[in-house]
């Protein structure tokens, strides 16, 4: 627990997690409806810039392996699947850690939120959009496959300029978690001047 989060009842024992959890959600209900609607629904927003670098990188890779075929197939679990990783993890390591007084330091609620948008919102996009797109590729035989030697030789050099490409998406999801790490950790800072 954290020095703001600890209270001491009459009886001189700590609250737990439960109770200082109900107190912030009585003191969430009082905060002004924007506050309330960036803290809810910016994470929402992260997930769907992970889910547009997922179908950025689907058509990069599309168009790197020459794949024509199976578009929305390979295009809905890239844009599914980065949108619930990116969703179900910030909520795990920044806003549920928030709300239950375990995160207390103003430079790692901004800091967990670019690992989240990095890691979950673009890396994670890009690395799943080649295994799908190299699978059709070799089902489709658009491009040639590598000999058994040059397999990851051949990985790193299909990646690269797509890598390189999306530097910039990169940078973004990177700057958006850190902006929506800090908003929330601003909110969590008002939810406790209010207890």
């Amino acid at each position: 627990m954290s020095e703001n989060t600890q209270k001491i009842t009459s009886a001189g024992k700590q609250l737990n997690r439960v109770v200082i959890y109900e107190m912030l959600m009585e003191n969430f209900d009082r905060l002004p409806e924007v506050d309330q609607k960036f803290f809810t629904y910016g994470p929402i927003y992260l997930a769907g810039n992970a889910s547009l670098v997922g179908l950025i990188a689907n058509s990069l890779y599309r168009r790197a392996l020459n794949v024509r075929e199976a578009k929305f197939t390979a295009s809905m679990p890239m844009a599914v699947l980065p949108f619930l990783g990116s969703y179900t993890l910030y909520a795990a390591f920044v806003s549920t850690p928030l709300m239950g007084g375990d995160l207390n330091c103003p430079i790692c609620a901004p800091m967990r939120g670019a690992l989240v948008g990095v890691v979950s919102g673009g890396l994670y996009p890009i690395l799943l959009a080649l295994p799908v797109n190299l699978g059709l590729a070799s089902r489709y035989s658009t491009a040639p496959m590598p000999e058994k030697g040059n397999v990851v030789r051949h990985l790193f050099d299909l990646s690269r300029p797509i890598l390189k490409k999306m530097r910039a998406v990169l940078l973004l999801q990177a700057v958006f978690g850190t902006y929506l790490g800090n908003k929330h950790f601003e909110t969590y800072r008002k939810l406790i001047s209010m207890t």
